[in-house]
This record gives structure tokens, C-alpha cells and sequence, in this order.
């Protein structure tokens, strides 16, 4: 699958199904997390396993999300 057919599946994923949408959603709002910290100038060392934390935690949906583009487009081309 190249770039542009990988890019329709999640298009067309995001569109019809819930629990890939469920999976963006969550990783946009750890991604905002993630920029609020970045943003200051100094991180506790609870907000830096924090940090550390959402950035494992968006590894993993977002190798969800690519499991389920995956899928999808496996199921398509058979």
C-alpha cells in the first residue's frame, strides 16, 4: 500500500468506523497534552513522567490505528 492508498484507508476509516475515530481522537488530545507541556519552560518530575507517559501511550493507538488501516486494506485487496 503506498502513501496515498494508506492516507484514503484513514480517511475513509475515520469516516465509518467508530473505534478507529475513538483511537484518533484519543491520540489528538494527548498530542495537546503533549504540546502544553512542551510548551513550558520547566517540568516537575511528575509532569515529566507524564510526558513520558503520553508519549508511549500515543505509540501504541496510533500502532492500533495503523493495525486497523492494516486490516482494512488487506480485506479490501483479497
Amino acid at each position: 500500500m503506498n502513501a496515498a492508498e494508506a492516507q484514503d484507508v484513514k480517511h475513509l476509516l475515520l469516516h465509518s468506523n467508530d473505534h478507529y475515530r475513538q483511537l484518533v481522537e484519543q491520540h489528538h488530545q494527548l498530542d495537546h497534552r503533549l504540546h502544553e507541556l512542551s510548551g513550558k519552560y520547566y517540568l516537575s518530575s511528575t509532569e515529566q513522567l507524564e510526558e513520558a507517559t503520553i508519549k508511549k501511550r500515543k505509540l501504541a493507538l496510533k500502532d492500533q490505528m495503523e493495525a486497523i488501516a492494516r486490516e482494512y486494506a488487506n480485506g479490501r485487496s483479497s
